[in-house]
């Protein structure tokens, strides 16, 4: 005998159980998914948390400048590690961090040795009769090697007697790194160096300013961190900068270097008014022709940037191009005025930066410098 067939309904009930039992299998695997990635997000939550209770409580028991002493500790021990620890840790007690973003004297070195080569090379552009284009400069901006490892040759601009201007692109995007080799001979390298570095002089003279102050200076190597906000042209929105600087005078070897480049900084986060730049570089390098307190002396100075601009390379480079020559003519003015008209400008050769020394000394906030009075170490002296 065959086995008999079940019923119609018998088989409906079958199907629809076993799809249950299907569907009831699925949600008990999808709901361990979600709790697990519920417990995930409460883990997280939870050291986040402990993290600002940390910070806080921190903040209550230490000043500033502790905080930042056992921050850099902390960074060094847990940097490197995955998850970046050390740069949340950072960002929720709201500090920079020195260590990492100082400049230090290698970068200064490697501008003063730039400098020498072009000397030695060159016969310093100063011979009265036929001038010979200086040497390729070893590279201070990285990714200006092309593919092949091989530096781009420099490309003349501008050449006049006392100026010179060259790029090579920088490879992997569309812009140019540029150099400037140039002399003046009615001002003197103190009075340059200065008018250059006096931010509050600088918002009198450059009507491109809209913001520039310090942050914050760093007391184991004199960097400070710097906002610098500027007008671009129309219609472009103005751009604004955070870099970190330093300066070295060597009166021994008769040379001057300022050393600049972007940083991030927690007390100013990105603004919706602006456009942040977060590629720049500078280092400037002068050479007294007899001393920093007469006439006469050679600059030289790279710089690199990226504007964030959508136009293309061409019409970028002819921005920069001009840009960069009124800029130093407007530096030059500003360096006579002050001159003859006796303007004040901060003696910053008087008040070298302090030398690097003990890590462990702390980084100090431009506002509390204000409160230090004439007793603090930093402290600028006029001209």
């Amino acid at each position: 005998m065959f086995p008999r067939r079940p019923p119609a309904g018998l088989a409906a009930w079958l199907v629809g159980a076993a799809a249950a039992a299907a569907g009831r299998a699925g949600a008990r695997g999808g709901g361990l998914l979600a709790l697990l990635a519920n417990q995930c997000r409460f883990v997280t939550g939870l050291r986040v948390r402990r993290a600002q209770q940390i910070a806080q409580l921190y903040g209550r028991l230490y000043s500033e400048s502790s905080r930042r002493v056992l921050l850099g500790r902390l960074w060094r021990r847990l940097r490197g590690r995955p998850g970046h620890a050390s740069a949340l840790m950072a960002a929720l007690a709201g500090v920079f961090v020195w260590d990492e973003e100082r400049i230090r004297e290698e970068e200064l070195q490697r501008s003063i040795d730039e400098m020498k080569r072009l000397e030695e090379m060159s016969g310093m552009f100063r011979s009265s009769g036929a001038e010979r284009h200086p040497p390729e400069p070893k590279s201070q901006t990285e990714g200006v090697e092309d593919s092949g490892g091989k530096e781009q040759p420099w490309e003349m601009v501008m050449d006049k007697k006392h100026f010179k201007l060259w790029r090579r692109p920088i490879s992997g995007t569309h812009l140019y790194q540029y150099r400037v080799f140039g002399t003046y001979t009615d001002v003197t390298p103190r009075q340059f160096f200065n008018v250059q570095l006096d931010t509050e002089y600088r918002k009198k003279w450059d009507a491109l300013v809209i913001k520039l102050e310090v942050i914050e200076r760093d007391v184991v190597s004199g960097s400070e961190v710097l906002h610098w906000v500027t007008h671009f042209p129309y219609p472009m929105y103005s751009r604004d900068y955070v870099y970190v600087r330093r300066y070295s005078v060597d009166e021994e070897n008769n040379v001057m270097v300022l050393v600049s480049r972007a940083v991030e900084h927690p007390s100013v986060p990105e603004s919706p008014e602006f456009v942040r730049v977060r590629s720049y570089e500078s280092q400037m390098v002068i050479r007294p022709h007899k001393s920093f307190d007469e006439n006469g002396f050679d600059y030289l100075l790279t710089y690199s940037d990226n504007p964030q601009t959508v136009f293309p390379r061409y019409c970028v480079s002819w921005m920069v191009s001009s840009g960069m020559p009124d800029f130093l003519e407007k530096l030059h003015t500003a360096t006579l005025k002050a001159k003859n008209m006796e303007i004040k400008v901060k003696d910053y050769i008087s008040s070298k930066p302090l030398e690097v020394g003990n890590e462990a000394k702390a980084a100090t906030p431009s506002s509390e410098r204000k409160s230090e009075g004439s007793c603090g170490p930093a402290r600028i002296e006029y001209a």
